[in-house]
Parts: C-alpha cells; sequence; structure tokens
C-alpha cells in the first residue's frame, strides 16, 4: 500500500539534521527501498505491507539506529489526506491559503484533552479538531503563532507534527505520479 510519512522535527533549528539522500539510503538498508522525499523537513513516500501504526514504528526505529536519535513519526494514505484537504472546515472564510496548517496526530486524543485544545482561543487564530487532525488557521503565519505544534501536543497528549497546504498537495501529487 502507498503511505505518506512525516517524521516530526527533522532538520529544524539544527537538530536531528539528516540529509534526504542518506535518509533514503538508511530506509533502504532498513527495509524500505522505494522511498521518495519531499524537502528537507522529513517527507517521505513510500509502499509498505504494513499496517499505518506499524509503519510509524518501524520508520522511527530504523532512523534511531541507524542516527542515534528518536523521531516520531506519523502516516496517512494518500486517500487520507485528498479527505483532510476535502474536508478543510474554514471554506468560505477570507482566508489566505497559506495560512492554513495541518497538525497530523498519532492517534485520537481523548475528549477531555480534545477539550483543553479547542477552549484555547488566539487572535488572528482558528482550530477545529477532527479526529486525527488538527486544522489551523494561522493569520500570523506559523512563526509567530501561539497554536504551536509543540501547544497541541501537551494539550492533546498525542505525537504530532505540522505541515502546511503545499506539503500536503504535493505528497499527494507526488504519490499520484509514482501509480
Amino acid at each position: 500500500m502507498q503511505y505518506i510519512a512525516f517524521l516530526r522535527g527533522i532538520n529544524v533549528g539544527g537538530q536531528k539534521k539528516i540529509k534526504m539522500p542518506l535518509l533514503r539510503q538508511q530506509l533502504a538498508e532498513s527495509g524500505f527501498p522505494e522511498v521518495q522525499t519531499y524537502i528537507q523537513s522529513g517527507n517521505l513516500a513510500l509502499r509498505a505491507d504494513a499496517e499505518p501504526r506499524e509503519l510509524e514504528r518501524a520508520l522511527s526505529e530504523a532512523i534511531l539506529q541507524h542516527n542515534g536519535w528518536e523521531v516520531p513519526v506519523v502516516v496517512r494514505t494518500v486517500e487520507q489526506l485528498r479527505s483532510i484537504l476535502a474536508d478543510i472546515p474554514f471554506r468560505g472564510k477570507k482566508y489566505l491559503l497559506e495560512q492554513l496548517y495541518f497538525t497530523l496526530l498519532q492517534q485520537c486524543p481523548t475528549p477531555e484533552t480534545s477539550a483543553l485544545l479547542t477552549e484555547l482561543d488566539y487572535p488572528n487564530e482558528e482550530l477545529a479538531l477532527a479526529g486525527q487532525t488538527v486544522y489551523l488557521y494561522l493569520g500570523n503565519g506559523a512563526g509567530k503563532a501561539k497554536l504551536s505544534n509543540n501547544l497541541i501536543e501537551r494539550k492533546l497528549q498525542v505525537s504530532a507534527t505540522t505541515r502546511n497546504l503545499n506539503t500536503l498537495q504535493k505528497m499527494i501529487a507526488l504519490c499520484e505520479a509514482s501509480e
């Protein structure tokens, strides 16, 4: 099955640095021979016979073995990403597309932790939680946002990684081109 894997926190702020050609080589040595990457932030397209949670663990373990550091991994299918984009809850509002972000959660949060997140209210920022996705509108840009990936992880108590609209669209296109 075709999957898209998002690695959390690599090549950000000088931490957990790895070049994508080296990562592809390491993953090939670990049993993932056909990995494609998009930009340096850890966006992978690959085929695997594993279930998503198994694949998350296997990729994380492979990176740990090769590099000595842990990286949370969030896996989605192409169809799941298409659904995420089709279900953007901010339609009809005059938002700039480049200010839309998607926090992809490793698992569904509990109702209690979900309430802690959805009660947050920051000027010029909006969020909507749906299953394993937090939809974000960050009117001042991601760099100045209060609704950060770290805050979302703390409130929901789950591993997560955030990507912009362009990255999700590019990953879908990358998978479609290799079908």
